[in-house]
């Protein structure tokens, strides 16, 4: 079974992703900060992070900084998920090194669709 880290602040958020990705078999862990994701990920090795830009502790950009650079998990897969619109969260994105993003309120339909795209 493949493991996604869900890192999001918002409880609602975690409840919903993990709620769609369980039902599609998916093993799921949810961090509410940075400094956790990073606790758990050095532990649990995710197959792919789905990752808030905008936390409180530690935000996305310094978490996603630390995996990339991280030899042992560079290789992880990143979904960013943010509130922010428009043609700078595609710079961030690419500027990041992430795989992919997302814009909140987002369709969990798509959000299914790009994990098994990365994860299978």
């Amino acid at each position: 079974m493949k493991k996604v880290l869900v890192i999001d602040d918002e409880p609602d958020i975690l409840k919903v992703i993990s709620f769609r990705l369980k039902k599609s078999g998916y093993e799921i862990l949810t961090a509410a900060n940075g400094k956790i994701a990073l606790d758990i990920i050095s532990v649990n090795k995710p197959d792919l992070v789905l990752l808030d830009l905008r936390m409180p502790v530690m935000g996305g950009e310094e978490v996603c900084a630390r995996i990339k650079s991280d030899s042992l998990l560079k290789n992880i897969p990143i979904i960013l998920l943010t509130a922010s619109s428009g043609g700078k969260i595609a710079e961030k994105a690419k500027e990041l090194g992430v795989e992919d993003y997302l814009v909140k309120p987002f369709d969990s339909d798509v959000l299914l669709k790009k994990v098994q795209k990365l994860i299978g």
